[in-house]
């Protein structure tokens, strides 16, 4: 079953909450997104360790729910 964008925000805003997060559906089927998560809380911190942070967010949605997300991290 397909994913919200609300609900994939929502779960990263609720794990990284001053996390600014755009959400966009690539194919119109609600299982392929692009999220661009901006966060002061990543400050310092590599790429992997950002995209880590989200990931660790969307738990075992990911690959199961969430087929496949594109992702652009940054710190603000």
């Amino acid at each position: 079953m397909p994913m919200a964008a609300d609900d994939i925000a929502a779960l990263i805003r609720a794990a990284i909450p001053d996390a600014e997060v755009e959400i966009t559906d690539l194919a119109g089927d609600g299982d392929h997104y692009a999220a661009r998560v901006t966060s002061a809380s990543f400050a310092g911190l590599p790429l992997r360790k950002q995209h880590q942070a989200v990931y660790a967010a969307l738990g075992h949605r990911m690959g199961g729910e969430l087929h496949a997300l594109q992702l652009k991290t940054a710190a603000a």
